[in-house]
């Protein structure tokens, strides 16, 4: 079930929603949106495609990849607009109002880990890309991605699958009527191997409850949810030891690593809409915890017990975001006025531990972090002709953070705060085309850990060396311009041009304790995407995305962004209501990158495609077989260039490409029953 957003006399969107069946994966938004860069997929699409992991149900945003350098159970890796997003930063992602990206993170700031989702309780997915929208705060200066929940499910389901590389899963869910509402309940097992010589015996559960009262117009819920995953990890290898036949491709050269993790939530939303407002609230408590193992470099900084390293991360934050909208007249044009307040509040323990087998060696730092944040913004909508609106807006971000470190040097308080003015300006249709101009600013915080450090922690050779400072926000300046069509029947079609400037990426270095002081960037690129339905039973959309990714001052190093994501392309057919059956099949096409600044070292490019067949045994049981990896690539899920020491090596260690691979062709059966 979608949600229309219907418009005024004018053009503009009001508030009078009526709820509608939506079929097309990225609905006619011609009349509505404010740029050429978002979308809503539905629930029927987000099902039609196979998915290896339960993560890259985002990349049903155009131009969005996602890939893993690790355990299954660590969060993704995302790449988009010419960002390696490392594990978050930069693309905001929301589940039900509540924050994914959790700032001052033990292991990268914006760590964004989406094991605790249920693919099946999606009801749709928004995207926003550009920092052009005054509701998005932090970590969206490329994009942000809201995911929501359905209140009652059309029917309950039972779905048991297992496949290659020890895979199973068991799902149960339903949302029966309790009094004068819905309780929605589900419970996940999941269980992987994968194809790793170390397995990654990859455990988690995941459980939801939610009691929903009313309509999406005028009602509330109220959702508990729990997840715990355990798992091994066989990261990035080096190339030479693959190529020297010291370890085969999937093989691990510290096959301790791994991690555990854990998300509990308790949140609730609330929405009243009256005559010509609505008023909306929703807030959440959470606790999170990560224990995170990792040896990327082997044996380069300690030759007797490795490098491997824990970073654990314990966590409870909490936070709301409320907004008011109503409708207006100035001198004869209809106005829609929004006003928000979000706020944010983290107390975060977290470390870095030098250990050999998980074992703990040596402290190299433990801080005790409280961060927290206060947003506000308003927005103006403005039909001033009847083929031209604006839709102008500002927001304001204030942060402040405590750090209290096992080092005095590290500990202090830090403030800032941050002010960004957006614009869009919106004309036609004409022949079923919207076009659109769009400016804006947005910002990422950095760990509050860099922006207190004075001294180098540990107790290494280099500890006590003085380090620079990182500011506490980053700001980021966007523009672009785009079209939106359906001129052709049955085909939306968005093309965009965008220029994003960074003014610094400075980065928190988990790894190692420190900071690294990036250089401002700058990302030129286009996207084009496509949703086409030429029949009743056939989909197809075609996604391309370009980027170009530079430093923007002059250095002799080089000027190139390291793992900056450059072509992206994703083709999909899905094919329905053709009597039993049902298929779908996907190709993902991901750009050879830079490496290094220089762009002496350049990664391979990655090519997938992914299958899917199945058949309605009756209305209420179906049968589906998943072929993931279907050409069954040698390509890379991911690749680095650093230092690393493999055991008789010099002490200085051999610069190599280091690598995880693409994981072979694999299958997954799995029988859905409706009830």
């Amino acid at each position: 079930m979608g949600w229309t957003q219907p418009v005024l006399a004018g053009g503009i969107p009001t508030l009078t929603l009526e709820p509608v069946e939506v079929t097309a994966s990225r609905e006619d938004l011609i009349g509505t949106a404010d740029s050429a860069n978002v979308g809503t997929v539905n629930r029927a699409q987000l099902e039609a495609h196979p998915v290896y992991r339960v993560g890259e149900v985002l990349e049903e945003t155009p131009g969005l990849i996602l890939t893993q350098h690790s355990g299954e159970g660590k969060a993704n890796q995302y790449f988009l607009r010419g960002f390696n997003l490392d594990h978050g930063t930069d693309l905001a992602i929301f589940v039900d109002g509540m924050p994914v990206n959790l700032r001052s993170h033990a292991h990268g700031q914006g760590w964004s880990d989406l094991n605790f989702m249920i693919p099946e309780l999606v009801s749709n997915l928004q995207y926003k890309k550009g920092s052009y929208y005054p509701e998005e705060g932090d970590f969206a200066a490329a994009g942000a991605v809201h995911i929501h929940y359905a209140d009652a499910l059309p029917q309950g389901v039972a779905s048991l699958g297992g496949g290659s590389g020890g895979y199973g899963r068991l799902l149960v869910a339903d949302s029966p009527k309790w009094g004068e509402g819905h309780l929605l309940y589900a419970l996940e097992l999941f269980h992987h191997d994968g194809p790793w010589t170390h397995p990654d015996d990859y455990k988690k559960v995941n459980a939801v409850l939610r009691y929903s009262q009313g309509t999406a117009l005028n009602g509330f819920n109220l959702t508990a949810m729990a997840y715990h995953g355990a798992w091994n990890a066989t990261d990035q290898v080096a190339k030479r030891a693959v190529d020297s036949g010291l370890i085969g491709r999937f093989d691990a050269l510290d096959p301790t690593d791994g991690g555990e993790a854990s998300r509990y939530s308790l949140s609730g939303a609330w929405k009243r809409t009256a005559g010509n407002s609505v008023t909306q609230a929703n807030a959440y408590l959470v606790r999170s915890k990560l224990s995170l193992f990792s040896n990327f470099t082997y044996f380069l900084d300690d030759p007797v017990n490795g490098d491997q390293f824990e970073q654990p991360d314990s966590r409870v934050f909490w936070g709301m975001n409320a907004s008011h909208t109503w409708l207006g007249n100035w001198n004869g044009r209809e106005v829609e006025n929004t006003i928000g307040l979000q706020v944010r509040n983290d107390n975060i323990f977290n470390g870095l531990f030098k250990t050999r087998q998980r074992e703990t060696l040596s402290t190299v730092r433990q801080d005790h972090v409280t961060e927290g944040s206060l947003g506000v913004y308003f927005q103006n909508r403005t039909q001033w002709l009847e083929k031209f609106r604006t839709v102008a807006g500002i927001r304001g971000d204030f942060y402040r953070a405590k750090v209290e470190s096992d080092n005095p040097a590290n500990s202090g308080e830090v403030s800032a705060s941050i002010a960004n003015p957006q614009l869009s300006l919106v004309f036609g249709p004409w022949a079923k085309t919207e076009y659109y101009v769009n400016l804006g600013g947005g910002f990422h915080s950095n760990d509050a850990r860099g922006a207190t450090i004075t001294v180098t922690p540990g107790n290494g050779p280099n500890a006590n060396l003085p380090q620079e400072k990182a500011p506490l926000l980053v700001r980021a300046k966007g523009a672009e311009v785009g079209l939106r069509s359906a001129i052709v029947p049955g085909l939306q079609s968005s093309l965009a041009v965008f220029l994003l400037d960074v003014d610094s990426e400075l980065v928190f270095v988990g790894d190692a304790g420190t900071t690294e002081a990036g250089r401002p960037s700058r990302r030129v690129g286009f996207e084009f995407a496509n949703y086409y339905a030429p029949t009743s039973w056939l989909t197809i959309d075609a996604d391309f995305a370009y980027a170009r990714a530079r430093f923007r001052n002059a250095d002799p190093a080089g000027d190139r962004i390291p793992g900056a994501v450059e072509g992206v392309a994703s083709i999909g057919l899905s094919v329905d209501h053709l009597g039993p059956y049902f298929g779908a099949l996907r190709l993902r096409y991901f750009g050879p990158r830079a490496l290094i600044e220089d762009n002496s070292v350049r990664s391979d490019s990655t090519t997938l495609v992914e299958a899917r067949v199945g058949y309605r045994i009756d209305k209420n049981l179906r049968v589906a077989l998943d072929i993931h990896n279907l050409l069954n690539s040698r390509d890379d899920q991911i690749a680095y260039f650093y230092a690393s020491r493999l055991p008789g090596e010099p002490a200085q260690g051999v610069n190599d490409i280091h690598f995880h691979p693409v994981e072979p062709r694999s299958y997954r059966l799995t029988l859905i029953a409706n009830f």
